[in-house]
């Protein structure tokens, strides 16, 4: 279940762990069952039921793989990039065959070599191999060296295009060799193990399971059937793109929209690295340092943010180390008959050669270390939740087998199926109507056409906003006004993303168009200054009727729907103004300006005059002036955006984009 939850939200998560995890949880409440019932046992000899050593020595084995993935990886990236720097292109003229032969050599050697140790193919070779080993990579190393140089001569393309080929072809071998094995090899065993009950002729129960501890042989056309669903799964499946989209967006070079929160946990990670950096620095030599960071300075772009983020999320330098460092430590453990899980191997690989490419800057180190956090924190989330679960199902099943088996697997169906659909829907959600959107134009009256649709939408969600405020207070609904909380959350979001974009904005500005920057500032400064207005009447008013203070007064309401509806009237003019891009009628709207603020401030005086003489609820009276001071700084933050609108509008200018204006 836990291996499901973390799947479905996106998380890299093993194979590996959770079927260890599993057999363990299941081996150890076997166990505890068959000590219970017996009076030969105590819980001194579970050991004799569990191979403890091997259990521990696979555990320490994954917790091993996860370090010297992540350390290999940034070293490797770190040596690769401080000979290539980022303008790789012309270095690979020089170095590029060596770095292609190395390469190339690697993956041969211990993906392809090593890779098929385990299968029946080797015995073929295994009198070649075996003893020449030295020579084979020699070989193979000038062979590929060779190679590498004619072909970066005679095609004028760079080898990093056949390393990286060559590498995800060795990457996808070294991982069928263990995670085909998770997946067919607790099938397999257990039909190996029926057939040996069936050739026994005796009860199930007195059946002692000794023929497991000899190798099971593999069976090749389930093997085969296995590797082919792997396949079309990995083809068709939406949530291993998802998956993919996790580690890649937490390895980006560039901007990314970060999908995890800091915590204080990476925050003291990231502050401590930055105290190493700085101790590093005091002892490097300073010539050493700038010869460093020359290695490591990238080139500026000029990409607007979405640009950024539909860029690669890195170069080839990068996806040659992570797919040739992973390979080879994947296909060595394979071999050498170690546990490691190829999901971790592989994430942490591409998290230290990210950390070496200093992708996690300061502008994403905090929520890059907590994403990383996060999918470690899931991974021991898996561990626990197989160990767990397969430890309730054996239970379960031993009490009451007939009931119980077919209780399970509904339930386990309708977990697969609830979890196919949820991931559905979010990943079939599109971007809502009233979503705000970026703009991209260079020019004043381009951002006033642009902008005017979300000018529109934070009108008309602000007036239901305050509405529903308004509603709840009255009817004491909590349930409308903890929506209503929600809402206003979202679209503070909303704003706040848009205002993440302004440098990106006026960096694609030419020096003609710096006045729209102004505007554009100016427009979201007033946008925001309207939903935390927004955003206070809400929480005040949740707040409120959460804690079941008194109701306010028939007056007090009567006075705030007053209020409503002149806000009301006012929302749908200005929402109708920008709809119809209809800007002069404005000035309009300007005009009843004293008239709104009179209504609000005639409000507050009469609330004065209760407070002196009929009030006697101090939580009323501060929300009620506190709703009325808020309506006052909303309807101040939405006059000031229609004035900047009338005042910057001219309808004789042709709106201009970032497009027209470089063409």
């Amino acid at each position: 279940m836990g291996y499901l939850t973390i799947y479905k939200h996106g998380m890299p998560t093993s194979t590996t762990v959770s079927i260890v995890f599993n057999l363990l949880g299941a081996a150890v409440v076997t166990a505890l069952i068959k000590i219970g019932h017996s009076d030969e046992y105590t819980m001194a000899d579970i050991g004799r039921f569990i191979n403890t050593e091997k259990a521990i020595e696979i555990i320490t084995g994954i917790l091993m793989s996860v370090v010297i993935a992540f350390s290999i990886g940034a070293f490797v990236q770190w040596i690769s990039r401080l000979i290539f720097t980022f303008q790789y292109e012309k270095k690979m003229k020089n170095f590029g065959a060596i770095f292609g032969g190395l390469a190339l050599t690697a993956i041969l050697y211990f993906i392809f070599m090593k890779g098929l140790k385990g299968t029946p193919y080797y015995k073929d070779m295994k009198g070649y191999v075996e003893g020449n080993e030295l020579y084979i990579i020699a070989g193979g190393f000038a062979l590929f060296t060779l190679f590498s140089y004619a072909f970066q001569k005679f095609t004028k393309k760079s080898i990093l295009l056949v390393v990286i080929a060559v590498g995800t072809f060795g990457l996808a071998l070294a991982f069928s060799g263990n995670d085909l094995v998770n997946f067919i090899g607790v099938p397999m065993a257990a039909y190996h193990s029926y057939e040996a009950w069936t050739l026994s002729g005796g009860p199930a129960t007195d059946f002692m399971m000794t023929s497991l501890d000899k190798k099971m042989p593999a069976e090749p056309f389930l093997l085969f059937i296995a590797g082919g669903i792997m396949v079309v799964t990995l083809w068709f499946s939406k949530k291993a793109k998802t998956v993919a989209e996790t580690e890649i967006s937490l390895s980006r070079q560039g901007e990314s929209h970060e999908r995890f929160e800091p915590n204080a946990l990476s925050r003291a990670v990231v502050k401590g690295t930055s105290w190493l950096s700085v101790a590093l620095s005091a002892v490097i030599p300073k010539s050493t340092q700038e010869r460093i960071d020359k290695s490591f300075h990238k080139p500026e772009d000029n990409l607007t943010k979405t640009q950024s983020i539909d860029a690669p999320a890195f170069d080839m330098i990068r996806a040659s180390v992570n797919l040739m460092v992973a390979g080879v430590l994947i296909s060595i453990a394979t071999s050498m008959k170690l546990p490691l899980s190829t999901t971790y191997v592989t994430f942490m690989v591409a998290m230290g050669t990210s950390l070496a490419d200093r992708a996690w800057g300061a502008e994403s180190a905090v929520y890059r270390v907590a994403g990383v956090l996060n999918v470690i924190g899931g991974w021991f989330g898996t561990a626990f939740g197989a160990f767990t679960a397969a430890g309730i199902v054996v239970f379960l099943i031993n009490w009451e087998p007939r009931v119980m088996t077919p209780i399970l697997l509904l339930i386990t169906a309708f977990l697969l199926y609830r979890n196919y659909k949820s991931h559905k829907n979010k990943s079939n959600k599109i971007l809502e109507e009233d979503s705000l959107t970026e703009t991209g134009s260079s020019s004043v009256q381009g951002v006033i056409h642009e902008s005017a649709s979300n000018i529109s939408n934070v009108v008309k969600r602000g007036n239901t906003i305050y509405t529903n405020a308004v509603k709840g207070l009255a009817k004491q609904d909590l349930a409308l006004l903890k929506k209503n909380k929600k809402q206003i959350d979202k679209l503070s979001t909303e704003v706040d993303s848009l205002r993440d974009n302004i440098f990106y904005f006026i960096k694609n500005l030419d020096e003609t168009s710096l006045r729209a920057s102004s505007f554009y500032i100016n427009i979201l400064g007033y946008l925001q200054d309207m939903t935390q207005s927004l955003e206070y009447i809400s929480k005040v008013s949740h707040k409120h009727i959460n804690n079941n203070h008194k109701k306010l007064k028939f007056s007090q309401i009567k006075e705030l729907k007053e209020i409503d509806d002149a806000l009301e009237v006012l929302f749908n003019e200005t929402k109708e103004a920008f709809d119809s891009r209809s800007f002069e009628k404005i000035g309009a709207i300007i005009n009843r300006k004293k008239e709104v603020f009179d209504l609000v401030t005639d409000k507050i005086v009469k609330q004065v005059a209760r407070t002196r003489t009929e009030e006697s609820s101090p939580k009323n009276t501060t929300l009620y002036f506190g709703l009325l001071l808020e309506t006052k700084d909303l309807l101040t933050a939405t006059m000031n955006l229609l004035e900047e609108y009338y005042n910057s509008h001219d309808s004789s200018v042709e709106p201009a984009t970032v497009s027209d204006s470089n063409e």
